[in-house]
């Protein structure tokens, strides 16, 4: 049965006691802590305004002033000095009638909160895969060291009996050195494993907050099937529904709609305007006059000549609109590529599950039938220790080969842009809480 280092278990001693953890549970204290998905969950909140902002170039604006101002006259004509008070304010309203302008730009400021939406998404997608990649890392180095632990028990029953059969004059001491660079090598192999397994804990803390509990583990045996569908059906999936492509995608729409929206700039402006403005305390002579002007009307500007601004920045938007159009291929061709290589990913790492299932039960075979050729003399005790690296070899290969095609699995549908905290549920079924 595997079991733990001493410095592992001193730290999960040392810890509060926790539940085992699972894959989604993981994830869900990443989303709540993560400061990256925070920080895209922020983006997404400011997006959200983008919307509200262009309606408002659509809606009417209303604006109040207020003055006062003091007068000091001075006249050589008789009686002509005088001071006086006068003050006023005024309220004024405009909405726009036709500004072609105002209306793309609330038609783009609807498709950049979509942006914010996909790439929100694209960060909950980002997020699971740095969950399981965390995950599975924290699981390869406890494997690797439960595996290194019972390497080094297995060759420290090979060296205690290499000993004693070189006392009693039955072997030579050329299978105590073996067996003895062979357990010092297992201890800094393990040193090194240890020191791997503590940092890949402090990178899964960092995404939860804390220092992780029990991590349920793979169980075995866990069947691994091929991906159904073609490589090309993959393929043809991602270009049309993965993340960041469709991001590109709406730029390109923004990207169009800014075109016409620069061209606007030559078409004339009407709005309905209307105010009311209020003076009081006009001080002429003797005379004091308090006025109240209210006004409505339309008005009409009809742009002649900017400097050739408007053209310049019609033909930068044409520019944009080309360099959005590219970003859009390439982000296709990438999701494309990446199906695929996720796709061929799973099917060799199914197979390749396989094929270190059927090597490990052959090196365990051969190991058995080692053991039998050392009890009749036909098997040295290096020949025993080459037969056990090697059965340890296969298991740690085998781990590692499971839990690449699990993660395979996700990129695959992060790809496809599928991929959702269900995917890691589905996970869960083949996790189990580790064996004290």
């Amino acid at each position: 049965m595997p079991f733990k280092p001493l410095s592992l278990a001193i730290a999960l001693a040392l810890t509060p006691a926790v539940h085992a953890e699972n894959l989604s549970a993981v994830y869900q204290d990443a989303q709540a802590y993560d400061a990256q998905y925070a920080a895209a969950r922020a983006a997404y909140q400011a997006g959200q305004e983008k919307s509200v902002q262009g309606r408002a170039g659509l809606l009417p604006n209303v604006n109040a002033g207020g003055n006062v101002t003091r007068y000091d006259l001075h006249s050589s004509l008789p009686g002509g000095d005088s001071q006086y008070t006068s003050n006023g304010y005024s309220v004024t309203a405009a909405q726009p009638l036709f500004r072609m302008q105002n209306w793309l730009q609330y038609a783009q400021s609807k498709q950049q909160v979509k942006i914010a939406e996909m790439q929100l998404k694209a960060a909950g997608q980002d997020l699971i895969l740095r969950v399981a990649q965390a995950y599975f890392d924290v699981l390869q180095s406890q494997d690797n060291i439960a595996f290194i632990e019972a390497q080094k028990a297995a060759i420290t029953e090979q060296l205690a009996a290499a000993k004693r059969n070189f006392e009693v004059g039955t072997a030579t001491i050329t299978d105590t050195h073996e067996a003895q660079a062979r357990y010092d090598l297992a201890v800094a192999q393990e040193i090194a494993e240890q020191n791997s397994l503590d940092i890949r804990l402090r990178a899964l803390e960092k995404l939860i907050g804390k220092p992780p509990g029990a991590l349920d583990a793979l169980a075995e045996p866990a069947q691994f099937k091929a991906e159904s569908g073609t490589i090309d059906d993959w393929a043809a999936r991602a270009s049309q529904g993965n993340l960041q492509a469709e991001i590109q995608r709406i730029a390109k729409t923004i990207a169009d709609q800014e075109v016409e929206r620069n061209r606007a700039g030559h078409y004339p402006t009407l709005d309905a305007v209307a105010g009311y403005n209020v003076n009081n305390n006009q001080n002429f002579g003797t005379m004091q006059i308090d006025s109240r002007v209210a006004s409505v009307g339309l008005q009409l500007n009809v742009p002649i000549y900017q400097g050739g601004l408007t053209s310049s920045r019609v033909r930068e938007a044409v520019a944009n609109q080309e360099k959005a159009r590219q970003d859009l291929e390439n982000a296709t061709r990438d999701a494309g590529l990446q199906a695929r290589q996720a796709w061929l990913n799973v099917n060799s790492g199914a197979a390749r599950v396989r094929a270190l299932e059927q090597a490990l039960v052959s090196s365990q075979a051969q190991l058995d039938s080692t053991k039998l050729g050392l009890q009749v003399g036909v098997r040295t005790s290096l020949d025993v220790l080459n037969a056990e690296q090697q059965v340890f070899s296969a298991r740690r290969d085998l781990a590692g080969a499971r839990y690449a095609y699990l993660l395979s699995g996700l990129s695959l549908k992060a790809a496809v842009g599928s991929l959702s905290p269900a995917d890691l549920a589905e996970i869960d079924r083949y996790l189990k809480p580790a064996a004290k």
